[in-house]
């Protein structure tokens, strides 16, 4: 035995962290000193077990294997899956083929329908293309998520989706039909990709850096998602070190891996790697420990029982604790050479090992137990009548009998906390954090290694140069020298304050301006898991709260009656909302005061909205606009950098999605804000390039009415509780920041909004003299920032909003930045701008 293998032996042993180097020389034990990494392996899978409530018990999922479509895109050189069109006798399975499919597996006891296919088969070829247009679907997913929808209704099974590289968007588009889904990693190697006769050359779905980011969005959608790697295809054990680490990051991250399949490559006739040798079984085996020890005991850990002859015992040793699917009706139409083990011979095998066999669903039983954010409403009836609502395994007993499908009918009645925006500036929140905030939003410290660097310090001369370019060429600053910009202080800052202030009044003249508006957060109830968001609450948590339809007419009336002339409504992702949710709102509030300018609904909102009603985001938007909707809020920007997106949110859409809803709307005709959130995990390079490219978005569209800073507020936000984000910006960086967005914007964006809910009064007057001619709303009522420990208040009155502005006009506007009628502007004057019942002494939260 090498010192080397004997020290990683032995830290396998005693339970410590390896290294990359030390699982790879894991990896090559083989004989007796590979017997001693399957025992240590094997206890830890023994440990997860025990914690997890079956201990001794190995599991497997009674399945169909459906395979949609042989069509791909992709060229891979060890499958034999994948096919021609003239091969085929039509390029996909017909709902009647596919409905058979799943009765047959119904009648056989089987509980899933594993839906396998080709990535994208419509983008290489024109038979697919013609087959979907010829049966009225936009796409490969759009069929996979009706024909799933299908099988739920028409016979039980539930559905697990492999349609291989997925979005974002198409992991929201298909959760709400599928408790679980899956794609294999196979390896990080960039090398079998990027090679030319590799086997992954030439397959665009295969790249290492595409896979891993679908891990990641199903971890950010809460996908209770299935991968692994395959072994033996020419990767080095590096690569396979790298794959498990790169696994286990996820993971961790973000908490959906539900099992990882150790899978071992077996060479096909028909295909270039039909040469290759057969990965060795004990070389899996050891891969199998080795995953064991690096993923830990409450990952599930598969290998597939067709493809390890009769080693099922090592197998078992080696650490696993799943045999995955097992079919008594399809074959592996992957593997189509290795048919399936009986599952009374696998149960036996099973126990000759030690273990009981016991069924499982689709989704693992650490999910169905754990029900939201990981189930939607959708499938949770689904679900439920398939499992033992003790142990989360498969009932025995289980009838498979269609059940409807349908969208969540009853989410607007009125529920919980309902006057919080008000009691909370009396009472304040319950608790200063959810029950459970050690896990609902990955772990942390994951998290701290995903987190940005720091900018560098700009030295007085580089301020001094970059002031001297702003005031000759504003909006022609490169990255460094607003950067510069952003470090100034002292004079220097002065001098910034004033050069924005004079482009103000260029662009805008002097007068300051405000609406008088209604802010509704219909709903605070969330699953999106945004680390910054102290909004969010579950459906039980003492402060969740949902109005009904009614509530929110009530709530813009008043606001109509105090001379509002824009109601602003935005609220979480409700998962029982009904997928007209945010029409109906609308309505409601048109249908109550018909002139009341409906400004709602973040792009987050948008995309919710679009998944929910499978329409693309410009079929949604036309049908908002339609319902009542006149503006959208450019909220959930925070910032437009997915490196700081994914530590800032767990679940939040991606940056290029914000964008295409942004400029979506703009083409069909609804103007928006703009927004950016900064001061918790950024720099301040992302601040000067998320500024530009809202100013590129704008010279594009010409749909931003404005550019509003948001502070981050970190009270109460969960990613500062954790000790990962900072506690917001300092003075200077909020004074120099606005400065900044007025220079660089100037010519793009003529109006600069501060946010007084999350600047204190003197800030505003600061920022005021500093580039900005806008203080926003009266509001009404906020509860977003009040939930995060904001401390100035929920609403303000036309009264304190000109006591706020010294030596300038003070006007009242509308959303558009017109002029209210005559009597608005009587109405806002006998209220002072804000509704008597909602007005109270604010207290901290």
């Amino acid at each position: 035995m090498t010192t080397a293998l004997r020290r990683a032996l032995a830290r396998a042993r005693d339970g410590k962290s390896l290294d990359l180097t030390e699982v790879g020389v894991l990896l090559e034990a083989r004989d007796e000193h590979l017997d001693t990494l399957l025992t240590h392996a094997a206890r830890v899978r023994d440990a997860g077990l025990e914690a997890a409530g079956r201990p001794g018990v190995i599991t497997y999922s009674r399945k169909v294997f459906i395979p949609l479509t042989r069509l791909c895109r992709d060229r891979c050189g060890y499958c034999t899956f994948a096919t021609a069109p003239h091969k085929l006798e039509s390029p996909f399975l017909s709902p009647d083929e596919v409905l058979e499919i799943a009765r047959q597996g119904a009648a056989l006891g089987c509980k899933e329908a594993l839906f396998t296919l080709g990535d994208r088969p419509e983008d290489r070829w024109h038979q697919a293309r013609e087959w979907l247009d010829a049966h009225g679907y936009d796409d490969t997913l759009s069929y996979v998520r009706a024909m799933a929808i299908r099988v739920l209704e028409e016979t039980g099974l539930l559905p697990h989706l492999n349609p291989g590289v997925m979005s974002w968007r198409d992991l929201q588009r298909l959760k709400p039909v599928a408790p679980s889904m899956g794609m294999m990693l196979e390896t990080t190697s960039r090398r079998l990709f990027e090679e030319k006769g590799a086997p992954h050359y030439g397959s665009p779905d295969k790249d290492p850096a595409v896979r891993l980011r679908v891990l990641e969005d199903a971890g950010r959608v809460n996908v209770p998602f299935t991968t692994g790697i395959l072994i033996g295809i020419g990767e080095t054990l590096e690569d396979r070190a790298e794959s498990l680490f790169a696994i286990r990051r996820v993971s961790r991250e973000y908490g959906g891996i539900q099992e990882v399949i150790i899978q071992n490559f077996r060479a096909k006739p028909d295909t270039a790697m039909r040469g290759l040798p057969d990965a060795d079984l004990q070389e899996l085996a050891a891969t199998i420990a080795v995953a064991r020890l690096v993923l830990g005991p409450r990952v599930r850990l598969q290998a597939p029982p067709n493809l390890i002859d009769a080693e099922y015992e090592l197998m078992i040793r080696a650490g696993i604790d799943d045999w995955g699917g097992v079919s008594p009706l399809t074959p592996d139409h992957v593997n189509p050479e290795r048919p399936w083990p009986q599952i009374d011979a696998l149960a036996a095998r099973t126990a000759a090992a030690g273990f009981a066999l016991r069924e499982r669903l689709t989704i693992y039983p650490e999910y169905v137990l754990a029900g939201e954010p990981w189930l939607d409403p959708r499938v949770m009836a689904h679900v439920a009548a398939l499992a033992d609502p003790e142990t989360g395994l498969a009932r025995e007993d289980a009838v498979l009998v269609g059940r409807p499908w349908q969208e969540p009918d009853g989410g607007f009645s009125s529920s919980g906390r309902v006057d919080l925006h008000v009691t909370v500036d009396t009472t304040g929140r319950t608790q200063d954090r959810r029950d459970d905030f050690d896990d609902v939003y990955g772990d942390w410290d994951a998290l701290r290694d995903r987190l940005p660097a720091g900018s560098s310090a700009a030295t007085p001369s580089d301020v001094r140069q970059a002031l001297s370019k702003a005031e000759a060429d504003p909006a022609g600053l490169t990255d460094d020298e607003a950067v510069a910009l952003l470090g100034a202080e002292g004079e220097a800052l002065e001098e910034l304050a004033r050069l924005a202030d004079h482009l103000r009044r260029e662009a805008v003249g002097d007068d300051v301006t405000y609406v008088v508006n209604r802010n509704i957060n219909f709903t605070n109830v969330c699953y999106t898991g945004c680390r910054f968001c102290a909004f969010a609450q579950r459906r039980t948590d003492a402060d969740a709260y949902t109005l009904s339809l009614d509530q929110v007419a009530d709530r813009a009336q008043e606001g109509w009656d105090a001379g509002a002339t824009e109601v602003c409504m935005q609220g979480g992702i409700h998962p029982d909302l009904p997928g007209t949710a945010y029409f109906d709102l609308a309505r409601a509030v048109k249908e109550r005061i018909p002139d009341m300018h409906v400004h709602a609904f973040s792009p987050m909102e948008v995309v919710n909205g679009a998944g929910r009603t499978n329409l693309s985001i410009e079929d949604w938007l036309v049908a908002a606009k339609e319902a009542g909707v006149d503006s959208l809020p450019g909220t959930a920007a925070e910032i437009l950098d997915d490196d700081v997106r994914w530590v800032l949110t767990k679940g939040k859409l991606p940056a290029k999605d914000w964008i295409e809803v942004i400029t979506t709307a703009h083409r069909v005709g609804i103007p928006t804000t703009s927004t950016m959130m900064y001061g918790h995990v950024d720099n301040h390079l992302h601040w000067v390039r998320h500024i530009k490219l809202i100013r590129r978005l704008q010279e594009e569209t010409g749909g931003f009415s404005e550019f509003v800073l948001l502070p981050f507020v970190h009270n109460s936000a969960p990613i500062y509780l954790a000790g990962v984000a900072r506690p917001g910006p300092t003075a200077r960086e909020n004074r120099a920041v606005h400065a900044l967005a007025r220079i660089l914007l100037h010519g793009a964006i003529g109006n600069i909004q501060c946010s007084w809910v999350k600047l204190r009064d003197d800030l505003c007057r600061q920022v005021l003299d500093g580039g900005v001619n806008d203080l926003g709303g009266t509001l009404m009522e906020e509860t977003i920032s009040r939930m995060a420990g904001s401390e100035n208040g929920s609403n303000k009155t036309i009264s304190e909003l000109r006591a706020m502005v010294t030596g300038r006009p003070v006007r009242q506007r509308t959303t558009e930045y017109g002029e209210p009628s005559a009597e608005r502007l009587a109405a806002a004057a006998a209220s002072d701008g804000v509704y008597q019942s909602v007005r109270r002494v604010l207290p901290l939260v």
